[in-house]
């Protein structure tokens, strides 16, 4: 009997839950990069332990993921941009200057909001953060970002 007046009340609730997280207008900040072949266990270490940081250094930032992808994001580049789509597209015997590049890490931010990554990348602590970044990746990087709906 009481579990039959306490149902529409847990109903609620979870209701209640599922719409504060489906209206949320977080940002994801998202990052793959090349690793440079010659950085060292102490430079990772390093790396690691800014990374961990950056949530309880620079306000809004919820969290973060770091580490080896899947499955390397191949980028094909060249001057050509014909040529880089019948690359692309699969096709063979394509002739002209391209470049592959790797991308085999990535890291991605949990972000409160779009207003936060502009704090962040203002923010003393992300040169710091930088400095630890810069050893361990080649420069250059394939950066995206995706608003929460």
């Amino acid at each position: 009997m009481v579990f039959g007046k306490l149902l529409p009340v847990l109903a609620m609730g979870m209701l209640a839950g599922s719409l504060s997280v489906a209206g949320e207008k977080a940002l994801m900040h998202c990052f793959a990069y090349t690793p440079i072949a010659t950085a060292t266990q102490a430079e990772w270490d390093a790396f690691a332990k800014a990374s961990d940081a950056l949530p309880k250094k620079i306000p809004g930032i919820k969290r973060v993921w770091y580490g080896k992808l899947r499955a390397p994001l191949n980028l094909v580049m060249g001057a050509d941009a014909a040529d880089r789509k019948r690359v692309t597209t699969g096709e063979k015997d394509v002739t002209g200057k391209l470049a592959l590049t790797k991308r085999e890490y990535g890291m991605c931010m949990e972000m409160k909001d779009a207003d936060t990554l502009t704090a962040y990348a203002q923010h003393p602590y992300h040169k710091e953060w930088l400095a630890t970044y810069e050893k361990v990746r080649v420069a250059g990087t394939t950066t995206y970002d995706i608003l929460g709906q």
